[in-house]
């Protein structure tokens, strides 16, 4: 479904992404890990339209998304939630997540997708009358993630959704990216520094390393791969 061949992206001189090749499965979760600095949010970023790589290919059923701006490829069907929860706190709940499904044309499609968003995240249907600033972290992640549903995506891409959150948030958050992976057939790309977590749920991990892709296989080798591991993670 999404295939990244011979990626490289750069900020100035610095190349973040150096010739990144890897599959991703449709209905199915990949977790993307690596330290700091090792290219994940810049990978998801190149996907979306809001880099353009110097070199390589992305494709989403057999479409090139380089050079597509942003919005032409969230119609595809690629929902991009980035780092930060960055909801707008002056408008309501339901305001953000309107948002999300604006430049769909069909309405009862629209109240439809509404009501599942708020269905999957019964915190924030209690509240769908306040507004964001109000929220806790891990509601603002819910919100985030929902209006990125309003989209009907095909695939979501996700950057850091359990930063700074409590333990049970994250995994209410885990269980619902396998719900979407086996009820939605969503395809999740999954940038994480939890990588226990990430692992726990994710069918293939790719491991990123100064900008390269490290390693790419199944989820459950790699987390059994105790040398594997404590190389690239440090656990």
């Amino acid at each position: 479904m999404l295939e990244v061949r011979d990626l490289t992206t750069q900020y100035g001189a610095v190349k973040a992404l150096q010739d990144a090749s890897f599959r991703v499965a449709d209905s199915s979760i990949t977790a993307v890990l690596g330290a700091n600095g090792a290219g994940k949010t810049t990978l998801l970023r190149t996907i979306s339209g809001l880099l353009r790589p110097v070199r390589g290919s992305v494709r989403f059923d057999d479409t090139e998304l380089v050079g597509k701006p942003p919005d032409a490829i969230a119609r595809l069907g690629i929902a991009h939630v980035p780092e930060g929860r960055g909801v707008i706190e002056e408008l309501t709940v339901d305001e953000n997540l309107r948002l999300g499904g604006l430049w769909r044309k069909d309405n009862a499609d629209q109240r439809r997708a509404l009501d599942e968003a708020l269905e999957l995240f019964p915190p924030i249907a209690r509240r769908r009358k306040h507004l964001a600033y109000s929220l806790s972290g891990g509601e603002r992640q819910m919100l985030a993630i929902g209006r990125a549903l309003m989209a009907r995506p095909r695939a979501l891409l996700l950057d850091e959704p359990s930063l700074g959150l409590a333990p049970i948030i994250v995994a209410q958050i885990m269980e619902l990216l396998k719900r979407l992976r086996d009820e939605q057939h969503l395809m999740v790309l999954l940038v994480e520094q939890n990588a226990r977590s990430a692992l726990s749920i994710a069918d293939q991990a790719v491991v990123l390393s100064l900008g390269k892709v490290a390693i790419s296989e199944a989820a459950s080798q790699f987390a059994h791969d105790d040398k594997l591991r404590h190389a690239y993670l440090g656990f």
